[in-house]
């Protein structure tokens, strides 16, 4: 029987539980074929980006995008996950589904959905679906669901960004650390075949052309909403994260309207959460060990958990660059009431 007949399963519920290993393409939409070929284009054969709405992005994934501008559905309930590329996509992932799925999924549960699957096989990764022609998927998953963007806000359906009974949690990172996360990223699914380097991509960033960028815009758009409506959008920053996730889960908790009730933190459900999502502790696990995901390119799970860490940019930027980089960023930034410091 499927997912949706079953009136007492409750969301979230793992993607890949309701869905399986179905993750061929199966129809990519091709009536947008006629807008992709007209916009602007750069890159290389591993790094083919399209100017979609002022936005670059990955060529195969454009379709999906506008697909979902005009096809999406929201539900009373649903739960959008925000991010720019590499900026704790996979932790925030797992964070929302343990504090979510709490009630169904008990933390002690040696079947956990989050101790047998990679976060990303919980939580779908919208545009990505669309592109495939699989959005039909996301039907089957009962209410409430979680979902995982990296569309700009700009770019949402207005029937999802200005919706009072959808909720939208955002996570961004310092620039720096992103670029050199993202660079590593492009490079594992490349393998031996790509042929970008850093100073690449540092240079694309620079101009605002990096993949899903300009990261100020990506980064401003989200910001601007949660001050606009606080109730509707969560604006969270890696490094804060970092810092104290005990307090990031409990005003992840407190957002959804699930907060901790004093028994579960006289148990210390919030600290079990973060210990369980934590990087080292998935790290460690044979469901990120082994196995991949992605719809058009095939991610091994354990790229998704390489350091986790901040500052690691020292590693890979002169002090020219850094300063460069952080000039642009704060001149862009410049009003909106945020900072990055380095």
């Amino acid at each position: 029987m499927a997912a949706r007949d079953k009136p007492c399963l409750v969301g979230p519920v793992p993607f890949k539980d309701v869905n399986g290993d179905d993750d061929h393409v199966i129809s990519p939409p091709d009536e947008y074929a006629d807008i992709v070929s007209t916009l602007p284009s750069i890159g290389s054969p591993d790094l083919h980006l399209r100017l979609y709405q002022d936005v670059w992005l990955f060529n195969e994934l454009v379709p999906g995008f506008i697909s979902v501008q005009r096809r999406f559905t929201p539900r009373p309930g649903d739960v959008l996950l925000a991010s720019p590329p590499k900026c704790g996509t996979t932790w925030l992932k797992a964070l929302a589904f343990a504090t979510m799925a709490r009630a169904a999924y008990p933390l002690s549960d040696a079947g956990h959905p989050l101790l047998r699957l990679n976060p990303h096989e919980c939580v779908p990764f919208m545009e990505a679906l669309f592109s495939a022609g699989q959005e039909a998927k996301l039907d089957a998953l009962p209410s409430p669901r979680l979902l995982h963007t990296h569309m700009h806000h700009s770019m949402l359906p207005r029937t999802l960004a200005d919706n009072p009974d959808c909720k939208i949690v955002f996570v961004c990172r310092e620039p720096k650390d992103m670029l050199v996360s993202t660079w590593h990223f492009i490079k594992s699914a490349g393998g031996s075949s790509s042929s970008s380097s850093f100073s690449d991509l540092f240079e694309l960033a620079c101009e605002g052309k990096n993949p899903y960028g300009p990261i100020w815009g990506h980064i401003l758009g989200y910001w601007r909403a949660s001050k606009a409506t606080p109730e509707r959008v969560l604006f969270l920053r890696y490094e804060e994260m970092l810092a104290d996730p005990v307090t990031a889960v409990r005003e992840l908790a407190w957002f959804l309207g699930l907060p901790f009730t004093p028994a579960e933190e006289a148990a210390g459900l919030p600290v079990d959460i973060t210990e369980m999502c934590s990087i080292d502790t998935m790290r460690g696990l044979d469901a990120n060990k082994t196995g991949s995901s992605g719809t058009f390119v095939k991610f091994p799970h354990e790229t998704f958990f390489r350091k986790g860490i901040a500052g690691d940019w020292v590693n890979h930027m002169t002090p020219e660059m850094a300063r460069r980089i952080d000039a642009i960023v704060e001149d862009k930034l410049h009003g909106s009431g945020l900072t990055f410091s380095s």
